[in-house]
């Protein structure tokens, strides 16, 4: 069999659901899986990692320059965490065959602190079940780096034998800082991983990886699985990630993850906030949401502690599509990345409820003025209500059987900045 379909026989076992974005040279992984074709490739990890929190494993298909795309995402997703395994494909052209650069995925790894595994010939369909059950042992995507020559050609390896975890989110007592030094003491145990596989073989002489040939074989290509006395005669495809990766270590001295109350506050919206009843009656009614980054963030902190995840810049539209299907963003937020994911759920008619803070600001970076969306999204045909009207907000705030969008005004309060409550 060709390594394409291997690949994809591995994946239809392991996981649940499939997001693609077509492109040389994952479109045949695509096209077996019938994977869901999705608007970008930021959408497509966003709906796997809604997938996620809803208990199912899902993959995303894409090609190297399309990884770009959910950067904002995949790094996020390593410090806000995931539950079900989410494994990234990114089929790299080394040759830039059918591509406007020859892009190396394999550097997402160390930019991400993401698990990526690079199969060859005979461990095709089992780095897939390794990539899935690190994806849920180190609770953050999972990167699979594939090239043509890997997908063209013939392989061995079709049997497959895989194990489900379960991932966890970061939890709601560390402050974001604290989440961050979490998913790096993660990193000490992602090398024990890597040091362990027994996918690799480590034989000394040369080192290959992927599809070349060589006395030895790595397919954990990060962290990488061992220093430079194995790894300095090293043969790869594309740029020499490798090598130049040989010589890096985990460290266990790292701090404590800091806590709300450790820190000794956390903060919450402005006094004076008019989206206070909005954000009441939505926990009055114990409803949970997927939060965006900006201001609605805030409601995951006390007192409403609504909030499920928050991942990155316009992601929750996408994310609660395929978990909550109840989205809480800013308008410069749904604006700045998340209109892409607003029209791919209205084009699939999915149920979801977008609930939008209108105020016309960047409420997070100093307050300055955002674009009037409403002329930008009327095709949604949005309903538009004042913050204080806690009767219509009562009444509405719930999940609909297809796509609505819920814009609620309000005006900030002048000179006024988000509240710090002592824990």
């Amino acid at each position: 069999m060709k390594g394409s379909e291997v690949i994809a026989s591995a994946l239809t076992e392991c996981a649940e659901t499939f997001y693609a974005v077509p492109g040389y040279p994952v479109t045949e992984i695509a096209g077996i899986l019938c994977a869901e074709q999705v608007i970008n490739e930021k959408v497509a990890l966003e709906y796997a990692l809604g997938d996620s929190l809803s208990g199912k494993r899902s993959a995303v298909i894409l090609k190297n320059v399309g990884l770009n795309a959910c950067a904002d995402p995949l790094i996020n997703a390593t410090t806000q965490g995931l539950v079900s395994g989410v494994v990234v494909v990114a089929g790299d052209d080394c040759t830039a065959l059918g591509s406007q650069n020859t892009e190396d995925s394999r550097f997402f790894g160390e930019l991400a602190q993401v698990p990526v595994l690079e199969p060859g010939h005979q461990t095709c369909a089992r780095a897939v079940a390794a990539a899935f059950e690190a994806s849920e042992q180190f609770s953050r995507v999972a990167l699979i780096r594939v090239t043509p020559p890997i997908l063209e050609g013939e392989t061995n390896d079709a049997t497959l034998c895989h194990r489900r975890g379960t991932g966890r989110l970061a939890s709601s007592d560390l402050t974001m800082r604290g989440r961050a030094q979490a998913a790096e003491r993660v990193l000490a145990s992602m090398h024990n991983w890597s040091q362990n596989s027994p996918l690799n073989q480590l034989r000394g002489g040369i080192v290959a990886t992927g599809p070349e040939e060589g006395d030895s074989h790595v397919v954990t290509v990060y962290p990488p699985p061992a220093g430079a006395s194995v790894l300095n005669n090293t043969r790869e495809l594309g740029r020499p990630f490798l090598f130049e990766h040989r010589c890096l270590k985990g460290s266990d001295e790292l701090p404590v993850p800091e806590t709300y109350h450790e820190r000794g506050f956390y903060r919450t919206f402005c006094r004076g906030c008019p989206f206070k009843s909005l954000l009441n009656i939505l926990s009055e009614k114990g409803i949970t949401v997927i939060c965006d980054i900006g201001c609605a963030l805030l409601a995951s902190n006390p007192p409403f502690r609504i909030g499920r995840a928050g991942y990155a810049l316009g992601s929750s539209v996408a994310v609660a599509a395929r978990s909550t299907k109840i989205a809480l963003i800013g308008d410069y937020a749904l604006m700045h990345s998340g209109v892409n994911a607003l029209i791919d759920v209205y084009e699939k008619r999915l149920p979801l409820l977008t609930i939008v803070l209108k105020n016309d600001r960047m409420g997070m970076t100093g307050g300055q003025p955002a674009p009037d969306l409403l002329k930008y999204i009327a095709w949604a045909e949005p309903e538009v209500c004042p913050a204080d009207d806690v009767s219509f907000l009562n009444d509405e705030l719930k999940v609909p059987d297809e796509p609505r969008t819920l814009v609620v005004t309000g005006t900030c309060p002048e000179g006024c900045s988000h509240e710090t409550v002592e824990c």
